[in-house]
């Protein structure tokens, strides 16, 4: 038999992970947020809050909680940094009385740490054990079974090629509950306040907020329109580069064909079409077209909504069926 130890040796100086482990993780955590689009998130172990900061761009989340063992800024607390005494106490707080319907839990695959550079038995200092995979797997399915949970093991932090034996470098455990949350524990909710101390609480913008809204769908419409405006142009003046020698058709750099157009130009039949067009010095950017943008339809939900978010913030048409943008400013620049 050939002794791996070499090949370990060789690995423990070259291995590397692109994203960075952490990124990885967080990555993992944000991919299924937007899977199973809960609307309250807890972080124990939450240290810097960079990844609470990545969660609250998510518009599912309504409620982000950070924990952690000190106010202070730190990194020690997820669950190898737990004693023996409260890892016997960790099931019982997350599972049985938090109760949540999805429960993440990563930490360090033992088996992986001989490829790591000057690790020698632990990865951290104040680890007080760290699990190969048998160990954490067999933590795992005991504790979903005994609260009425499911377990899927996954990781992140490939290995290198030859060392697939060794399993992730992070090995993760993703916990659904099988069945609602019981009366005891929803009730659990108002007897948190003389448990747990809060250092500091934010209050960001929500999108639930009608002004805070507004804002948003605001410049999202003004940000989608000048795309299409900009991209219109651009196909105009590519058309009528091929009539440089034509003073009518340079006079008319900017006016469309007749498909551009509706027949009747004092009135807009915008319904008829949902492409932009060009009438004399102005853009016309429909709204139905905007709207069906996925951004913009997300944040509005219907049509009349859209309507009633944009009255008075964003120039309209006579008849508040299209976004109107000058050309003059282009014209003066070509």
């Amino acid at each position: 038999m050939m002794d791996k130890k070499p090949k370990e040796e060789q690995f423990r100086k070259i291995i590397t992970f692109t994203p960075p482990l952490y990124k990885q993780r967080y990555e993992f955590i944000k991919d299924l947020v937007g899977k199973y689009k809960p609307k309250k998130v807890a972080d124990l172990g939450c240290a810097d809050c960079t990844l609470l900061w990545m969660l609250k761009f998510c518009s599912c989340i309504e409620v982000l909680t950070g924990l952690d063992i000190c106010a202070s800024v730190m990194k020690e607390n997820i669950i190898e940094h737990l004693e023996e005494s409260e890892l016997k106490e960790f099931p019982e707080v997350v599972f049985g009385f938090m109760a949540p319907s999805i429960v993440v839990i990563s930490t360090p695959n033992s088996e992986f740490n001989p490829l790591l550079p000057g690790v020698m038995l632990f990865r951290h200092p104040d680890h007080k054990f760290e699990w190969n995979r048998e160990q954490f797997q067999s933590w795992a399915l005991e504790t979903a079974r005994h609260y009425d949970y499911s377990v899927e093991f996954t990781g992140v932090g490939h290995p290198p090629t030859g060392m697939e034996n060794l399993g992730f470098c992070t090995q993760i455990g993703v916990f659904v509950r099988k069945y609602p949350q019981t009366s005891e524990s929803a009730q659990s909710e108002n007897t948190t306040g003389t448990v747990y101390k809060t250092v500091f609480k934010a209050v960001y913008p929500s999108l639930k907020d009608e002004k805070y809204l507004q804002i948003a769908v605001v410049n999202e419409v003004i940000f989608t329109a000048e795309t299409m405006k900009q991209s219109l142009l651009g196909q105009l003046m590519s058309e009528h580069e091929e009539y440089n020698d034509d003073p009518i058709e340079r006079k008319s750099k900017f006016q469309p064909s007749v498909n551009f157009f509706s027949e009747d130009i004092g009135k807009l039949v915008v319904e008829k079409s949902m492409e932009p067009f060009v009438n004399g010095n102005l853009v016309y950017i429909p709204l139905k077209r905007i709207f069906s943008f996925p951004r913009v339809n997300q944040l509005c939900g219907t049509f009349d909504r859209l309507c009633k978010l944009i009255a008075g913030k964003v120039t309209l048409s006579s008849d508040g069926s299209a976004v109107v943008f000058s050309t003059e400013h282009e014209n003066e620049e070509n």
